[in-house]
């Protein structure tokens, strides 16, 4: 019997935010460059990924990108190959953005946001994936509104509702910020440049082609002031 485990696919890293809440921090850095725990997040974020199996590493990049690609460079030293996508002169949006980088993206991919960091199993949840018919998955927590507003429906595996701007009391899970993507779940945006991630989940909800993976370990993020310094100081405790 083959018990070869898949080689896990490559993971879109989120990076290219304009980080406005974290201002003045980021008027001349990207927030992926923010100093966590002794060292910018993103090599946080590098050394977990490898530890959870991934090895290609495509990072999405806009706003002050360069200073991350100077620093990460190829991901030799983290044990990662390392590639890079631009939005170039015009924000694309978190979907435009990974659209962008299919090129150097696998028929399906993981995403996962830049201000995060998700101390959490990888393998189980690609395997759950490898056996389901579905082009999309995103992990939730159950959150109840404890982190931050709840936005997922989940019922028996699969998303049924899914809205960050406008969530509802029946809503006690949260997007955790981790997700696995077939190439095709974006076909429906094949013709536009400029569009959210949220578009692409919210698309597959509505067919009823949305997996949900549900995670019991708090997200950490730093995408403001009081997200950073919990950030900081969970890094601090799992370095000693």
């Amino acid at each position: 019997m083959n018990t070869t485990k898949p080689a896990s696919p490559t993971l879109a890293l989120l990076a290219g935010g304009l980080a406005k809440r974290l201002r003045p921090i980021t008027e001349t850095i990207p927030k992926a460059m923010v100093e966590v725990a002794g060292e910018p997040f993103i090599a946080h974020q590098l050394r977990l990924l490898k530890r959870e199996g991934i090895s290609h590493v495509v990072i999405c990049a806009g706003y002050l990108g360069e200073q991350i690609q100077d620093f990460v460079k190829d991901g030799a030293r983290f044990g990662l190959t390392v590639e890079y996508s631009f939005d170039g002169d015009e924000l694309l949006g978190t979907g435009g953005a990974l659209k962008k980088a299919f090129p150097r993206l696998d028929e399906y991919f993981w995403v996962m946001y830049g201000d995060t960091y998700l101390d959490i199993s990888f393998p189980p949840i690609l395997g759950y994936f490898n056996n389901q018919n579905a082009s999309g998955l995103m992990t939730v927590l159950k959150n109840k509104n404890q982190w931050d507003k709840s936005n997922v429906l989940l019922e028996n595996y699969r998303i049924v509702n899914y809205n960050k701007a406008a969530p509802t009391p029946a809503m006690h899970h949260i997007d955790y910020g981790l997700g696995l993507l077939k190439k095709s779940a974006f076909s429906p945006w094949k013709d536009q440049r400029v569009f959210d991630l949220a578009d692409v989940y919210q698309g597959l909800v509505e067919a009823g082609d949305l997996l949900g993976f549900e995670v019991d370990h708090r997200f950490y993020e730093i995408g403001t002031s009081e997200g950073l310094e919990q950030t900081t100081a969970y890094l601090k405790g799992i370095q000693k």
